[in-house]
């Protein structure tokens, strides 16, 4: 049985608003913990049902908040205006995450390696936390922004990456897969790409509906393939 618990955390000033998911028929002991980022609607259903899906596996999962309490679902303006500031602030998106990263490896249940999971602008997140040498095991980006102003340097990516992508994303055009792997050959990083033919962007989203944001589909395929790969990445990353 999964359990659920909401956790207050900051980052500065800014209070955060996350979610601890936790297998309890797991048996007790040390367990790998997983971050897991939300895209850009905010801790939203998406993310607690993907946090869900990784807890199954035997983690422990915080579903953390990039935003701040009460941003989420909040006003469409505010909310783009938060993402494109971090999303153009390195260093403000990395300590973000950093808090949630903090106190997930608190918790006296999980172990020293941990990995972070971002779906989307989560996705981002968990790249650029890779990029900036946080001492995670590994960092998985589905369907997110691989583009970056700020280039990993030789030696500087410590994590195992996984990227899944849908061939079809119009929000991330092939040139910026090429130059993510020119980046990522450059740095020397571990680092593997699955492309999932026919899906777009967003295509682990079960609840979005078709039509209505251009170059954004749920492809239940790519969607089963990528959640194979993940779990099977974690296990050789974290085991």
């Amino acid at each position: 049985m999964i359990r659920t618990k909401p956790q207050s955390y900051a980052d500065g000033d800014t209070e955060l608003a996350g979610e601890f998911f936790v297998d309890d028929s797991e048996p007790s002991g040390l367990r790998s913990g997983v971050m897991l980022v939300h895209g850009g609607a905010g801790l939203d259903d998406h993310a607690r049902q993907q946090a869900r899906r990784y807890a199954e596996l035997g983690y422990v999962v915080l579903a953390c908040d990039m935003f701040g309490r009460d941003i989420a679902g909040g006003p469409r303006e505010q909310i783009i205006a938060l993402l494109t500031e971090m999303r153009d602030d390195r260093d403000r998106l990395v300590r973000r995450a950093r808090a949630g990263l903090d106190l997930l490896s608190r918790v006296q249940a999980v172990e020293e390696r941990m990995a972070v999971v971002g779906f989307c602008f989560g996705g981002l997140a968990a790249l650029q936390l890779a990029r900036s040498g946080a001492s995670i095991a590994a960092a998985v980006s589905i369907h997110g922004s691989l583009a970056t102003g700020v280039r990993a340097e030789p030696g500087q990516v410590r994590a195992r990456l996984l990227v899944c992508h849908g061939a079809r994303d119009p929000h991330v055009p092939l040139a910026d897969v090429t130059a993510f792997a020119e980046e990522m050959n450059a740095a020397g990083a571990d680092w593997q790409l699955n492309m999932y033919g026919g899906a777009q962007h967003g295509f682990t989203h079960s609840g979005a509906e078709p039509g209505a944001i251009p170059g954004v589909a749920y492809h239940e395929q790519a969607d089963t393939l990528s959640f194979a790969a993940t779990r099977d990445f974690l296990a050789r990353a974290l085991g």
